[in-house]
């Protein structure tokens, strides 16, 4: 009897020669789909794509995972409808740069920046204001910006995809004047704990989520501000949405920075890579 648990365990291949090239994640390819009397086959034939994962079967048959490369959900990452994504065999695609994905300026580094806070705790809701600015403004090509609120279970499971790099932003109590804005290099440790003292939704508890789950981007920052006040109130007609002053000030500020980071960071995974903007639907 076939060990089905075992073959459902098994990792997904990383790469597969098809015509000579390696492809693998980021391989540029041309679709040639079989004719199967499917409306897709004609629209999809000659297009472009990315590729973006592979699978196997149970049977040993890969399958390639592509998104089209003038797909302009591309960019919305897993925030994307699933119909964006399409199956081909390895006889249905044609790598068309000739090289190894590796050496293909198609992939670009991946960042994911993550507003979260509790906006009914003042200045909690630091983080969340920043991120609702950054999903407004053009972000580097392979940066996304999304808040997160308190939601750190979606948080943990949005790090299971193909980042290089994780950008949080939160209130972050660290004794100085309130609306001091910290760089936190957050110390991710395969096995020990996380050494990063913040507040919030607990990115500490949710990083090691992330790593229960499988997988922590090899990069995690932490952009901080010192709040004025994260007290609870005692009633839901007492809890107050609004920022302090100081931090109502500094989101500016840190818009800008988080912007810096992740430009930083995108030169340091891949300093040939050419920045390509897009505008943030």
């Amino acid at each position: 009897m076939n060990d089905i648990w075992g073959e459902l365990q098994r990792e997904p291949p990383t790469s597969v020669m098809i015509a000579g090239t390696m492809v693998r994640r980021g391989t540029r390819v041309r679709l040639a789909p079989r004719p199967r009397g499917d409306v897709f086959d004609g629209i999809l034939a000659g297009k472009l794509g990315i590729v973006e994962g592979l699978d196997e079967s149970l049977d040993g048959e890969i399958q390639v995972a592509v998104t089209l490369e003038d797909d302009p959900g591309r960019d919305l990452g897993e925030g994307r409808y699933p119909g964006h994504r399409f199956f081909f065999s390895t006889s249905e695609v044609e790598p068309v740069d000739g090289a190894d994905a590796e050496s293909s300026p198609a992939r670009a580094p991946r960042i994911l920046i993550a507003g979260i806070g509790n906006i009914f705790l003042g200045d909690d809701g630091f983080g969340v204001a920043v991120a609702q600015k950054l999903v407004t403004r053009t972000l580097p090509r392979g940066v996304e910006a999304r808040d997160f609120g308190i939601r750190g279970m979606d948080l943990a499971y949005a790090m299971q995809n193909d980042y290089d790099a994780v950008i949080l932003i939160d209130a972050s109590p660290r004794g100085q004047a309130p609306g001091t804005l910290y760089v936190i290099d957050a110390q991710v440790d395969s096995e020990g704990p996380m050494t990063m003292d913040t507040h919030g939704m607990d990115p500490v508890k949710v990083l090691a989520l992330a790593r229960a789950l499988g997988r922590v981007p090899p990069r995690v920052i932490v952009l901080g501000c010192e709040p004025e006040r994260l007290e609870p109130s005692d009633s839901w007609s007492e809890m107050d949405m609004s920022l302090s002053a100081p931090v109502r000030a500094a989101v500016d500020e840190a818009v800008a920075q988080v912007e810096a980071l992740a430009r930083g960071v995108l030169d340091e995974l891949n300093p040939q890579t050419p920045v390509l903007e897009n505008q943030a639907p």
